[in-house]
Formats: structure tokens, C-alpha cells, sequence
């Protein structure tokens, strides 16, 4: 039994991996549309200053670290399109992401993965009790709770 044990205790911890990489990439996928979506912020700011701007004027645009003189016309057109091609991109890693996390919750039940503090939610809540009933009575001899003067 010893011998079967050992063999399934290894299991686990090469199992472990996989959902935490699973994890990173999703944190990865959220991160990007995160920035993303702060790319778009930006680029609606600049569309709704240019839009009141003469057409035939003069801008600054930088392409590929390089900044280049363009009118307010040409640049226009460019940043409303790039904004469009960011939603989709977002629109996609929002998908992917949402895969991810079925992929990632479908490898945790099969494995029975469970993430710490997980499944104490009932016995924080039932401690939490208790322990707002201790300090009522002044019986609480925890640091955490709040000081009434």
C-alpha cells in the first residue's frame, strides 16, 4: 500500500504545475486587456480633441518610435480605425480568457485542486461570529478588531 501511495503523492505535485501555468496565463490574458483598454482610453481623448481641431492643421504622430508629421485629417481616420482594431483585439482576449477559466475549472475538479482559503468561507463565517460574540463581551484576544475609546 506504501508503494501505491508513493506513486499517487507524486501524481499531484505534476499536476500542480499545469494549473498554475493555466493561472499566469489567464492573469497574463488580463493584464494585456487591462493595458488595452487603457490604450483605447487614450486614444479616445485624442479623437474627441481632434475632432474640434481645423482639419488642415498640423499634428505630431508617433510611428514605430519615430515621430512624424502628419494634418489633423490624415491622423484622424488612422486612430479611429486603431481604435476599432483594439476593441476586437480585446473582444478576443476577453474570449480567451473566459476559455481559460472553464479550462482551468474543469482541470480542478478533476484533480480536486483547491486554492487556500477555499472552502473555509463556512468556518471564517461561523469564526467570525464567534469571535464578534467574544468581543462584545471583551473576550477577544486577537490583535485585529477595532478600537473603541
Amino acid at each position: 500500500m506504501a508503494a501505491n501511495s508513493s506513486s499517487t503523492g507524486s501524481k499531484p505535485s505534476g499536476q500542480v504545475h499545469p494549473h498554475l501555468r493555466m493561472r499566469q496565463e489567464q492573469r497574463s490574458m488580463a493584464s494585456k486587456a487591462a493595458e488595452l483598454e487603457m490604450d483605447i482610453n487614450e486614444h479616445s481623448l485624442v479623437v474627441d480633441t481632434l475632432k474640434d481641431v481645423d482639419p488642415s492643421r498640423k499634428c505630431f504622430r508617433l510611428v514605430g518610435g519615430v515621430l512624424v508629421e502628419r494634418t489633423v485629417k490624415e491622423v484622424l481616420p488612422a486612430l479611429e480605425n486603431n481604435k476599432e482594431q483594439i476593441s476586437k483585439i480585446i473582444e478576443s482576449i476577453n474570449t480567451q480568457m473566459q476559455t481559460k477559466g472553464r479550462e482551468l475549472t474543469e482541470y480542478r475538479e478533476r484533480y480536486n485542486i483547491r486554492l487556500v482559503g477555499e472552502g473555509e468561507g463556512e468556518e471564517k463565517g461561523q469564526s467570525a461570529a464567534s469571535s464578534s460574540r467574544d468581543s462584545e463581551g471583551g473576550g477577544s484576544k486577537s490583535g485585529a478588531g477595532v478600537l473603541v475609546s
